[in-house]
């Protein structure tokens, strides 16, 4: 049979089914949410799923052991009942510094007021209140500017004595209970991972996260260490999920390249890293994040008060239709909720407006494919093949690529050049399929295992078909490997044009 064409000797759609299929708009830019409160029904999960839900966040701030696996088995059961995978994303707590509790729940500060962080201290008061991070007064020095609930408290470190540090309160206003504390600049010693984290990574492997998310490392040492500690958890479950660096801490910018190369992926953490190196500073940061991490073939996730005001209210601001735009035009793989649908009033139609705002976006977006491979040198043969099927289908006009993949190395090869082509990674491996859940552009699908190759090509083929994603008429470039499913081993390029007939 011609390399051209390919026959299908039944495949049962309906004419309706099948428009219906075809209408379905493809959106290239990923959605992560957390999940919590408002979101922890089996209802509410499955229209979130269905309004474009991708990633499901598990906050390991709040919430108990086993909440997150009953959270977790949620969220596996509504992917069930859907029909695709979700992937699960453990969001380890770090060491977010606090202040501690006060006696009647919250004071309020006076501009030109003296105040005291009291290691010490039980119980906080208008004077004075503790830590939970016992060593921050050894951090500190005469003149440290100290930012407390985001930035919204503002405190001058007037002088250090043993546990205390006396303050001068240079923006003042309500300060509650466990509000967190940054230093401007940054430069705090607090380590990447706590010991209530490594008490977590073993209940994040035992529910099965396919992304762990690592908070404030400051160092590729940060996330090695964290990789070496989820791995040996994830031994017993057979278990090696994708590591995500959430950079959060200004000292992380200088070392964003060995952070890239020691982890997965990166977390364009806006909310902490803004209150360390100023407000300002964060949007060319996020441009350059984005870029980094795609010129190094690693996903990246923008973060932070995309959709905040949708807590409250059923709509965005017109700012937050563009700061989410803007994430998908720098070319971000995905856009993240936190308190939107954790415990906002709209978790569902707030996952609804975002993937709105990123298939219009995405639609404005130039591809430069031709570009993107000047003076770039492929050394691999698989990842030459996969630009070169992304070569291919631009220059042809394919409707959709196909690459069957074990590891999913190539469809994130793939990923991380955009064109208005939807790049479809069917596999045999549910791990990959669920991290591939992630990748920008890319739609992963099961295949059920199949050592023939030209079995697995019509398989292949035949899924594309019957989800609704190919017709006849439409020309499909694919990758594949021979021998099959060996991971790494994608050595063939081939042009298909599907026929109805043979």
């Amino acid at each position: 049979m011609p390399a051209l064409f390919y026959s299908f000797l039944a495949i049962d759609l309906t004419i309706a089914n099948f428009i219906k299929l075809r209408g379905l708009m493809h959106r290239a830019t990923k959605i992560v949410a957390t999940i919590g409160p408002a979101s922890s029904s089996l209802d509410v999960l499955l229209r979130m799923i269905a309004a474009g839900l991708d990633v499901v966040r598990l906050n390991f701030s709040h919430g108990t052991a086993n909440d997150h696996l009953q959270r977790a088995e949620l969220v596996r059961e509504a992917a069930r009942q859907v029909g695709r995978e979700v992937a699960i994303m453990a969001d380890l707590q770090g060491p977010k510094i606090r202040i501690g509790k006060f006696e009647a729940g919250r004071i309020i500060l006076s501009m030109g007021a003296t105040f005291v962080l009291d290691a010490a201290c039980k119980l906080g008061n208008e004077n004075r209140v503790g830590l939970d991070y016992k060593d921050l007064p050894r951090d500190l020095n005469t003149g440290d500017i100290l930012l407390l609930n985001d930035g919204l408290i503002v405190l001058s470190v007037q002088r250090v004595i043993g546990n205390e540090i006396h303050t001068s309160v240079k923006v003042g206003g309500e300060l509650s209970n466990n509000k967190g504390i940054n230093r401007q600049g940054g430069g705090l010693s607090a380590p990447a991972l706590t010991a209530k984290d490594m008490e977590d990574i073993p209940i994040a492997m035992a529910l099965g996260a396919d992304l762990v998310a690592v908070s404030f490392p400051k160092n590729a040492m940060d996330m090695e260490i964290a990789r070496q500690l989820v791995n040996i958890a994830g031994a017993p479950y057979g278990h090696k999920p994708k590591m995500i660096a959430k950079i959060e801490r200004a000292e992380a910018i200088p070392s964003l390249q060995e952070i890239l190369d020691s982890s997965d992926g990166i977390m364009v953490a806006r909310g902490d890293l803004a209150v360390e190196v100023g407000n300002a500073a964060v949007p060319a940061l996020q441009k350059r994040m984005i870029r980094m991490a795609r010129e190094a073939n690693k996903t990246v996730i923008t973060a932070t008060q995309m959709m905040e005001s949708m807590i409250q209210n059923p709509v965005p601001t017109r700012a937050e239709v563009s700061d989410v735009a803007n994430a998908v035009l720098d070319g971000t793989d995905a856009v993240m909720l936190s308190a939107e649908t954790a415990s906002g009033q709209y978790p569902v139609s707030t996952i609804e407006t975002m993937a709105a705002i990123c298939v219009e976006a995405e639609k404005s977006e130039k591809v430069e494919l031709d570009k993107d491979f000047l003076d770039r040198t492929f050394t691999q043969i698989d990842q030459s093949i996969a630009m070169g099927a992304l070569f291919t289908a631009f220059h042809l006009g394919a409707k959709a690529i196909v690459a069957l993949t074990e590891s999913g190395a190539t469809a994130l090869w793939m990923s991380r050049h955009w064109l208005h082509v939807p790049i479809y990674a069917l596999t045999s491996c549910l791990a990959s399929e669920r991290t591939m859940v992630l990748y920008r552009n890319v739609v992963p699908l099961h295949l059920e295992s199949s050592l023939d190759h030209d079995t697995a090509l019509q398989q292949a083929l035949e899924v594309l078909v019957k989800n609704g994603y190919a017709m006849s008429g439409d020309i499909i470039v694919l990758t594949i490997g021979e021998p099959m499913r060996q991971a790494g081993g994608t050595n063939m390029l081939k042009i298909v044009k599907i026929s109805n007939s043979a």
